[in-house]
């Protein structure tokens, strides 16, 4: 069973590395580059400090910030335990597939993938109640991680498992912040 999802993924990574063009390339380096997204990361913080008052959009943020370094944290120690080379450092298949990028840690979960998706699910489930349209923001993820493929720097499964990494690290700091901070705020509004 393990074989074949290998196989897939190895498979599914060539063909759709190789769907890269040329014309494109400058496209999707900058895509995958962090500070590209810097505008929505403060538009994010904005649109949270706009519908908000202070001391819980304070919060929100700090519960952001300390999900970033937990999904950092989990993705390295990943990444080193399990010791997945990437496409780019296997010597099977780096010399029939399109390389942008040679970063040489390890592969497996990718953090784009995880950091992306953590990020925006948890802004999103913050912000869906105030804005019909939050769901757009998924458009980052989705993008930024599949930039990790055409680039040659990670697998599927890399990214399908970051993403998943990512939601779910989110729906926990989500439950968390609801069952302790927001209790919190009501004890210290006055009566």
């Amino acid at each position: 069973m393990l074989e074949k999802i290998a196989e897939w993924d190895r498979n599914t990574f060539i063909y759709l590395n190789s769907l890269g063009i040329e014309e494109y390339d400058v496209f999707w380096s900058t895509v995958t580059n962090i500070t590209t997204w810097i505008p929505l990361f403060i538009l994010f913080f904005i649109l949270i400090w706009i519908k908000y008052p202070k001391k819980e959009a304070l919060l929100m943020t700090f519960t952001v910030f300390i999900l970033v370094g937990f999904i950092l944290g989990i993705t390295d120690l990943t990444k080193e335990f399990v010791a997945r080379l990437r496409p780019n450092n296997n010597e099977e298949i780096k010399t029939i597939i399109r390389i942008l990028r040679s970063p040489s840690s390890y592969s497996f979960f990718s953090g784009h993938a995880s950091s992306s998706f953590s990020i925006t699910t948890l802004v999103f489930l913050f912000l869906r109640p105030k804005y019909n349209w939050a769901w757009v923001f998924f458009v980052w993820p989705l993008l930024f991680a599949t930039s990790r493929i055409y680039l040659g720097v990670h697998y599927p499964i890399d990214i399908i498992v970051g993403a998943i990494v990512g939601i779910l690290s989110a729906l926990l700091f989500y439950k968390l912040h609801r069952r302790f901070i927001i209790p919190y705020l009501a004890s210290t509004r006055p009566l």
